[in-house]
């Protein structure tokens, strides 16, 4: 297995052609089927999920196609993409490059056609990331707007669940399966606060300038003072809570050294350091929150710099871009930029991040960019 964990065939009678084909990540319950989470040591007692995880009511009230359930990193853990145990999904735009994580092979699938969309979860980028690698678009929902029953916790208090499609368009789709009374926008941001971060390739901060500028719209210079202490309060959350859902896997019979050891490192995770990180949290959430009532939306890169090879990854700051927006709980949308100079790398990704439930603004704003990327390209 590299994309898939399971296939499954169409009802008897579909037109498959006249039917959305859906991927779902291998962490989101389907009635029937067994949740490996990406693990050996899950796999070995894992039983047919009894129903759908919730977030699924909307796709089957859309008589949508349920084709598979797709890889992932091992219990949600690991941005990079990859796993030892199942295989690690092909980026197909560079195969030398990782697919991005941990929703990779739901990315894969959608990135090479074989699904129109796939869902993921996303607790530190987990769907933004695998779409920037692969180069396809990705909307990382507002935190507890989606019901997360039925799906396997990472950090439960960060965890969201959110779609990947090809286009900003099949994304918005994707958002009406999850929530079926949802509508885009009527009209695109006005405002952007343009947020730089040391340490991003020029490359990345030169295509977003030129999408914002293309789009006509209009951007001021922003800065979140709580940007890097955000970091120490999303770790503390993220291990403290694995820990607390999980801790009965450490040292398991076939789990790996990757999530063994963050399992370790969540149980010295005490109750006040966890409860200063909520503390903490909440001060950050005010801050995001505030700048958002002064702009419409944020834009920054959803990648410091191209995708690393999968022979060298160790090091990238995977989602030192994402995870301070899971610590605020609001959504971002990623999507993919003009490509690299020689075609050989992942295009950069542009990232918007909207106020709590602002994934309507979020879609609007990314069509008007697609819109006039198109134009400029002739495309």
């Amino acid at each position: 297995m590299t994309t898939w964990v399971h296939r499954f065939d169409p009802p008897a009678g579909t037109a498959v052609e006249d039917h959305l084909r859906i991927a779902v990540k291998d962490a989101i319950d389907v009635a029937g089927v067994a949740t490996w989470a990406g693990s050996v040591a899950v796999r070995k007692a894992a039983t047919p999920a009894l129903a759908d995880a919730a977030c699924l009511g909307g796709v089957r009230a859309a008589g949508a196609y349920i084709v598979g359930k797709t890889n992932l990193t091992e219990l949600c853990v690991s941005p990079v993409g990859d796993n030892a145990a199942f295989g690690t999904p092909v980026n197909p735009l560079a195969p030398d490059r990782v697919p991005g994580g941990s929703s990779s092979g739901s990315a894969v699938a959608v990135a090479t056609g074989e699904a129109d969309i796939a869902l993921g979860t996303d607790t530190g980028g987990s769907v933004r990331i695998p779409a920037a690698c692969c180069g396809i678009v990705g909307l990382k929902t507002t935190g507890g707007r989606i019901p997360t029953g039925g799906v396997w916790p990472l950090a439960p208090s960060l965890d969201t669940i959110g779609p990947l499609a090809r286009d900003v368009a099949g994304a918005a789709t994707g958002m009406r399966l999850l929530e079926p009374d949802w509508t885009v926008a009527a009209a695109p941001a006005r405002t952007i606060g343009r947020l730089r971060i040391v340490g991003v390739d020029l490359e990345a901060e030169e295509a977003v300038d030129a999408a914002l500028a293309a789009a006509g719209l209009i951007v001021s210079e922003v800065r979140l003072d709580g940007w890097d202490a955000s970091f120490e309060a999303f770790e503390a959350i993220v291990l403290g809570e694995l820990w607390r859902a999980h801790h009965r896997l450490l040292d398991a019979d076939g789990l790996g050294s990757f999530v063994n050891d963050a399992l370790r490192a969540g149980s010295t995770i005490s109750a006040r350091q966890l409860a200063a990180a909520m503390s903490a949290r909440g001060e950050w959430r005010a801050e995001v929150a505030a700048i958002l009532e002064r702009v419409d939306l944020l834009a920054l890169p959803t990648l410091v710099a191209a995708p690393p090879e999968l022979t060298g990854f160790a090091g990238f700051p995977f989602t030192a871009m994402t995870a301070p927006f899971n610590l605020a709980g609001v959504p971002a949308l990623a999507m993919p930029l003009r490509v690299s100079a020689d075609g050989t790398v992942p295009p950069p990704s542009l990232q918007l991040v909207g106020p709590a439930l602002g994934e309507d603004l979020l879609c609007a704003t990314g069509l008007a960019i697609e819109r006039a990327l198109g134009a400029r390209t002739g495309r």
